[in-house]
């Protein structure tokens, strides 16, 4: 207790009396009255208390009545509709389709959606969750994991909404340390199928292009390195390279790196389109040719793999499809706490022209 507020002695009391089931759904608090004298505390350290208890939907405060704690939340969703949508980026790459498909299947079902980006940046997902912890006005919420790659400072605001029994499902990414239900792509096996695809081409120096501050490179390289390994083809050290978020943006600041690490490469496994589309433009510039030279393969199956100047072979991402499963999940969370939310997508690589046999010996 060395160093812990007073008003904390009346916030556990309450939290442990309801884990003990001493109190229950719409049973009366004692007065202010009877809990300054238990605790020998003055007035105002209790309602300081009952205001944090309130905060987080453990009680509410009648006027002329009482303190009371509060019914399930499940009996206060009913009266709400709306969604939040949290996803890093929202109108770009394959982000669209991916809130196309969760916003669809809310609407018919009668939902409204409030939509926010974080721009993969830890202050403004603080930002966005602390909003939403202040309106306390959705009935769920959809959220895409920012920098899961990463230690994550916002856990705590998650773990409060988790508290207030907000249901929450991720997409795309989430964060391993809270047990939250995720709907997203099975990055590992995608990586494993991506890797395969190479091998069977004929190529047995791979590398790989990755991201480390999100949580999907670390899972696409544990299945790059897994693949390799069966495979008998060296892989772990020479041969990758990592970026974050502001280098798949400014990929042509990393270019000494990337020759030098893919120089005696023949394919090189690429984390999404976006990293393989700006890859190829890279290699054009030093005269290495796509594939004659070096092959691509990567993950997301996007406009980007149509428009590149050598069509990229691509790991199909279900996008829309995803964002409808990611909605339909949620909504069974709100009905029966006890559903499990967790899907993951076995997808399909989509052929183009990006893939041929090796060139070097």
């Amino acid at each position: 207790m060395v160093g812990k507020p007073r008003y904390m002695e009346i916030v556990d009391w309450v939290k442990e009396r309801l884990e003990r089931k001493e109190l229950g759904p719409g049973e009366r608090l004692n007065s202010e009255n009877e809990l300054s004298e238990l605790f020998g505390l003055s007035r105002q350290t209790v309602r300081h208390a009952i205001g944090v208890l309130e905060e987080e939907g453990i009680v509410v405060r009648r006027q002329g009545s009482g303190t009371y704690v509060c019914d399930d939340r499940m009996a206060t969703l009913e009266n709400k509709t709306r969604i939040a949508v949290v996803t890093t980026y929202v109108d770009s790459y394959i982000f669209p389709r991916t809130i196309q498909g969760i916003e669809n299947y809310l609407f018919e079902r009668g939902y409204s959606v409030q939509i926010a980006f974080t721009n993969n940046m830890l202050e403004r997902e603080r930002t966005i969750l602390e909003d939403i912890l202040a309106r306390d006005d959705v009935a769920g919420i959809i959220m895409e994991a920012t920098k899961s790659g990463l230690p994550n400072p916002n856990l705590s605001l998650i773990e409060r909404l988790v508290e207030r029994k907000v249901p929450i499902v991720f997409i795309n990414s989430y964060y391993p340390q809270l047990k939250l239900p995720h709907v997203t792509l099975n990055d590992r096996l995608a990586a494993e199928m991506a890797v395969k695809y190479l091998f069977d081409a004929g190529h047995r120096r791979i590398g790989a292009l990755l991201k480390f501050d999100d949580g999907q490179g670390h899972l696409r390289f544990a299945g790059f390195l897994d693949t390799c390994r069966r495979c008998g083809i060296p892989a772990g050290d020479s041969g990758i390279v990592w970026l974050d978020t502001e280098g798949e943006q400014y990929l042509h600041d990393y270019r000494e790196r990337i020759l030098r690490n893919f120089r005696d490469c023949t394919a090189v496994f690429c984390y999404n389109d976006k990293l393989a589309f700006q890859l190829e433009v890279l290699l054009k510039e030093e005269g290495i040719r796509v594939p004659e030279d070096i092959s691509l393969i990567s993950i997301d199956d996007s406009e980007l793999a149509e428009l590149a100047d050598t069509r990229l072979t691509s790991v199909h991402h279900p996008t829309d499809k995803l964002g409808a499963r990611a909605a339909e999940n949620l909504l069974a969370v709100m009905r029966n706490r006890s559903f499990d939310g967790n899907f993951e997508f076995v997808t399909e690589i989509v052929e183009r022209d990006s893939v041929s046999g090796p060139a070097k010996a």
